[in-house]
């Protein structure tokens, strides 16, 4: 099996030989070992310092494209070169590369299609009361969509086997970390969780400004990741709301009809035709939104068999690969 560790990387020259060398040459398991350097536009000598430690392997970005389009162009330049495991670590020196093999051992012995690292945030001494609160409330949120019952969804520290790739597709242009798990959820496959203890913090996050960008940004991947899989749980539940509500006014104005002093209280009339219309735009949104979805299962589908032809029917791997993947 070969195992593919790919690092996305931005202005990492001072933490990526941290990260270089503590990644296991030998993994139970696993019969070869590749590190690929996602370069994400840096502008530094990150990818000076990666070759003078021996790696071989680059995407390259001219500019800075984000984390989700770096996780995607690196998935699939390793599924070209034919990896079976791609673990996703960061340049940063967050996580413990020394846990590798324990991160990839359940997709080993096929117990699992994604493992997912649980930083265990109540340890981070570096995170705020307020941020481990909302790391929590986002992996609460991530698992009541997904299905799933994941310590850490926001943790990008993990192992997906090449049957997992080629059947996820990740969209978002913020993080895919989200995202994924949700479709995965959604898809049925096995994720697993492995606790870890994080090294000590090296520099602030570049993927967001602060941590009310960082709750918007991930709040609309979610929500957007939940309309594409399971929209009539939104739109039944805006139309069941409008609903109840729409009919407030109208039981009121009934009561006051009925106690003789309904004349004067259109208003309730015209609040609660408001309120079921709106009801009634929901259901229909719903209805349409569920079309969409299967339409884009249909499309899933379609694009899984493409990937299959591309990744596993060529005898070249690394031939035909899309722009900026090189």
């Amino acid at each position: 099996m070969k195992l593919v560790v790919q690092i996305p990387c931005l202005n990492e020259e001072e933490t990526l030989p941290l990260v270089l060398a503590s990644i296991p040459d030998v993994v139970p398991g696993i019969d070869e070992v590749v590190v690929v350097v996602v370069d994400d536009g840096s502008t530094d000598r990150t990818v000076e310092v990666a070759r003078a430690m021996g790696v071989r392997h680059f995407v390259h970005h001219r500019r800075n494209e984000g984390l989700a389009r770096s996780f995607t162009d690196g998935v699939t330049y390793a599924l070209s070169i034919g990896a079976d495991i791609v673990v996703n670590t960061d340049g940063d020196n967050q996580y413990p590369q020394n846990r590798i093999a324990d991160l990839v051992a359940p997709i080993v012995r096929g117990d699992a299609d994604i493992v997912i690292a649980d930083r265990q945030v109540q340890l981070i001494e570096h995170f705020s009361p307020s941020k481990k609160r909302l790391q929590q409330l986002g992996s609460y949120v991530v698992n009541r969509a997904a299905g799933t019952e994941l310590p850490d969804a926001a943790s990008g520290f993990r192992a997906y086997s090449r049957e997992s790739l080629i059947r996820l597709n990740t969209v978002t242009r913020f993080s895919y970390c989200m995202e994924t798990i949700i479709q995965a959820g959604y898809k049925r496959m096995a994720i697993a969780s492995v606790p870890v203890v994080t090294n000590p913090k090296t520099r602030e996050s570049r993927l967001f400004g602060s941590t009310r960008e960082h709750v918007l940004r991930s709040g609309s991947a979610i929500v957007r990741a939940y309309v594409m899989y399971r929209p009539y749980m939104i739109f039944g539940w805006l139309a069941g709301l409008f609903g109840v509500l729409g009919l407030l006014p109208y039981l009121r104005y009934a009561y006051l009809e009925a106690s003789g002093d309904g004349g004067g209280h259109l208003q309730s009339l015209v609040l609660g035709t408001a309120l079921v219309l709106m009801a009634c735009l929901s259901l229909m949104l719903g209805i349409v939104a569920d079309l969409i979805r299967t339409n884009r299962s249909l499309i899933e589908t379609n694009l899984e068999h493409t990937k299959r032809a591309r990744f596993e029917g060529s005898a070249d791997r690394t031939a035909a690969l899309p722009a900026g993947v090189r």
